[in-house]
């Protein structure tokens, strides 16, 4: 991929920064392999503690966290795949992952220790972030680069339908 700029200095800190970038990508394959042992566990643990083979609601909602844990890792994973072919940030797939991410931890919640503040905190956050991916969804902007306009595509606008 061409680098636009001129001068010397800039283009070796970006190189550093890819290598860097390609770092986080084996970090991050490593942190998915380590959450799928993780979910393993959890079941172990879950399924071998008496009554055997029964869960409760808690044993569920602790399996579905550590599921959706792996998720985002994935989903994280994908947005520095999409940053090392582009070299441009996917505005779409950054926010769906923040989403899943507040998902994960409104599955996770126990209501009992949190104030209504820290709920009406989330639920902003929440809506803040899907009214930002229906923008984005609208638009053609679904990327963003540093340094270059994105090409702009009818693909992106299609893949926010359900």
């Amino acid at each position: 991929m061409p680098n636009p700029h001129s001068d010397p200095l800039i283009r070796k800190l970006w190189s550093v920064v890819r290598v860097s970038v390609k770092l986080l990508a084996i970090l991050m394959t490593l942190v998915i392999i380590w959450g799928i042992f993780d979910v393993v566990w959890v079941l172990y643990q879950r399924m071998t503690t008496p009554p055997v083979f029964l869960l409760n609601i808690n044993d569920i909602l602790a399996t579905f966290g550590a599921f959706m844990a792996v998720l985002i890792a994935i989903e994280i994973f994908a947005n520095i795949v999409i940053y090392l072919e582009s070299e441009m940030i996917h505005l779409k797939l950054v926010l769906s992952t923040a989403l899943m991410a507040a998902a994960r931890k409104v599955i996770v919640l126990d209501f009992s220790v949190i104030t209504h503040l820290e709920v009406l905190s989330l639920g902003a956050v929440i809506l803040a972030l899907s009214l930002g991916y229906g923008l984005v969804c609208r638009t053609k902007a679904a990327t963003f680069s540093p340094w270059k306009e994105a090409p702009a595509s009818d693909g992106d606008k299609a893949s926010c339908k359900p």
